[in-house]
């Protein structure tokens, strides 16, 4: 059985009982009420060129925005306070960070449009469904393209590409190329900030 990580992440009861029917405590319900309240009324509609706007609100929620840092009108982050992202990072449109759990986002590190990142779930094993969080890690440099599904507990590692509707539950080595359902390695990639390095 897996216990539940977070605090106000509350134990489950037996399926098909009555009492219990959260998963959280009042704290964190509150505080996801009001921050999608937020996002809907002064964020969902802005244009991109405010990403300054939208890294300011997330902040005042929680998070932690690197330099730069874009995030997209139309794109949802479950829970701020678990969600890091780097300088020049970016989680793009209609992409979802469900932060459940701990979700970083590298420097330079991309989250293109559609694509899911699930830091939450269920045990599977347990008579309570009890759902837990494992953190996701996104390394600087990586890019997770159109349409993926990153799965609680990934790594993706520095310079990896997830392709176009792949999916990944574990660890993608660094300047390596994935595709599929699950991810497998297709290709090597140019390690290129090497060379910015060196010149």
């Amino acid at each position: 059985m897996i216990a539940p990580s977070d605090p106000d992440m509350l134990a489950g009861t037996t399926y098909g009982t009555k009492g219990r029917l959260r998963s959280f405590s009042y704290r964190h319900i509150l505080l996801r009420l009001l921050w999608n309240t937020t996002w809907l009324l002064l964020a969902s509609w802005t244009p991109p060129q405010m990403y300054g706007w939208r890294r300011f609100l997330l902040r005042m929620f929680g998070a932690e925005m690197g330099t730069g840092a874009r995030v997209y009108g139309s794109a949802r982050v479950w829970y701020p306070p678990n969600l890091t992202m780097g300088d020049h990072a970016v989680l793009g449109w209609q992409a979802y960070a469900y932060t459940m759990g701990p979700i970083t986002i590298g420097d330079h590190a991309i989250v293109s449009q559609f694509s899911r990142l699930m830091a939450g779930t269920h045990d599977i094993h347990s008579a309570t469904f009890q759902i837990y969080a494992k953190p996701i890690t996104i390394e600087p440099h990586a890019w997770v393209a159109a349409g993926c599904f990153v799965g609680p507990g990934a790594h993706i590692g520095e310079g990896a590409v997830l392709g176009g509707a792949g999916v990944c539950f574990g660890r993608l080595e660094p300047w390596t190329v994935y595709a599929g359902n699950p991810a497998r390695r297709i290709a090597d990639r140019t390690r290129f900030i090497d060379k910015v390095t060196a010149s």
